[in-house]
C-alpha cells in the first residue's frame, strides 16, 4: 500500500489484526440519497433505515458510478489529462489533509481541482485524521478516550475547511480515513466511534456530506454495526482486497448504504500506464458520493 495512509509494514499488521485479508469491506439522509449513478443527476431513492435528516440544508449531492483510483500524491494536471483520455477510470481520490496524511501534495490546489474537474474527472476527497489508540506504530496524531470528541470535532472542522479551500463546495462528500484496529478491544472501538461521530457532526455542520474509509472487518465493520444512526457516515468506502471490482458482489453490510453510497477498494499498488503516463495506483469500484466542485 502506498504511504498515503500508513507504511506497508503497518498496513499488513492492520490487515492481520482486523482479519481483513481477502475479505470484502454509514448512512445518508433521504434528501442526500436522491443521486444518479454518474454525475449529479437524480432519481435514486433513499434506502430503508437511512439516518435522520440533519438540520443543515444540503445542496443536491453528486455521485459517480464506475472505476476510481487513488495514489499517494496527486498526479500533475498533464498526467490526469492523459489518463482521462486513455484510462478506464473516471474518478480519483485525493488526500486533502489530516496530520496523518503521508505524502506531500504539491499539485493539489484549487486551480488543479478546477482544471481536473473541468476535464471530466470526479474527485473523492479523503482526510487522514487521528488514528485508533490501540494501533501499533507511530502516527503523528492518535486519539484517546479523553480527547476523542474534541479531536474529532476539530479535525472535522479542518476537513471541511480544507475542502472549501480547494474549491470543493458544500453538499459534496469528504471521506474520513480510519485504518484497521482490533475491534475486540472495546475501549478502543468506542473511542474510534466517539471520534467518528464528532468528525461527522462537524463536517455536517459545514453542510458537507461524510464518508468513511476503513477495512471491511475492522474499522468499517465497527461503523457498520452502528449505522444508521446519529452522526454516522453518509457513505462507506471499504477495503477488501479480493480483486472483485464490485460494490455489490460479496458486500458484507447487507442493505446498508444502498443508493450510490458504496466504494470498494479491491486491489492496491498496481503500476499502470495510459497515454504514456505510468502511475502506481490502488483500484476502486465506485458507486458513491464525490466532491461538488465550483465551476
Amino acid at each position: 500500500m502506498p504511504k498515503h495512509r500508513i507504511s506497508r509494514k503497518h498496513r499488513t499488521v492492520a490487515m492481520a489484526v482486523g482479519g481483513v485479508v481477502l475479505l470484502v469491506g454509514g448512512a445518508l439522509t433521504a434528501q442526500a440519497a436522491s443521486s444518479s449513478g454518474s454525475g449529479s443527476g437524480s432519481g435514486a431513492t433513499a434506502a430503508a433505515g437511512a439516518a435522520p435528516a440533519r438540520p443543515v440544508a444540503l445542496a443536491k449531492p453528486a455521485a459517480f458510478t464506475g472505476r476510481a483510483f487513488d495514489t499517494c500524491t496527486a498526479p500533475t494536471l498533464a498526467q490526469m489529462k492523459a489518463w482521462k483520455t486513455a484510462s478506464p477510470y473516471g474518478a480519483a481520490a485525493v488526500y486533502i489533509g489530516g496530520k496523518n496524511r503521508g505524502c506531500a501534495q504539491p499539485q493539489l490546489t484549487a486551480s488543479w481541482v478546477k482544471s481536473v474537474s473541468a476535464s471530466g474527472w470526479k474527485l473523492i476527497p479523503l482526510y487522514v485524521g487521528a488514528q485508533p489508540p490501540c494501533r501499533s506504530g507511530s502516527n503523528p496524531e492518535k486519539m484517546t478516550a479523553a480527547d476523542a470528541a474534541s479531536l474529532g470535532a476539530a479535525d472535522g472542522a479542518d476537513a471541511a475547511a480544507k475542502a472549501s479551500a480547494l474549491g470543493m463546495r458544500p453538499g459534496g462528500a469528504v471521506y474520513l480515513d480510519m485504518e484497521g484496529f482490533d475491534t475486540a478491544n472495546t475501549s478502543c472501538k468506542q473511542t474510534v466511534l466517539t471520534y467518528t461521530r464528532a468528525w461527522n457532526k462537524a463536517v455536517h455542520a459545514k453542510a458537507y456530506r461524510t464518508g468513511f474509509y476503513g477495512f471491511a472487518s475492522s474499522s468499517a465493520a465497527a461503523v457498520a454495526a452502528e449505522s444508521p444512526g446519529t452522526d454516522m457516515p453518509d457513505a462507506i468506502w471499504y477495503a477488501a482486497y479480493d480483486g472483485t471490482a464490485s460494490t455489490t458482489t460479496g458486500y458484507p453490510f447487507g442493505t446498508k448504504w444502498a443508493g450510490h453510497r458504496r466504494g470498494h477498494q479491491y486491489a492496491v499498488e498496481k503500476k499502470e500506464t495510459y497515454g504514456g503516463v505510468t502511475l502506481t495506483v490502488d483500484h476502486n469500484a465506485w458507486d458513491s458520493l464525490v466532491a461538488v466542485v465550483a465551476k
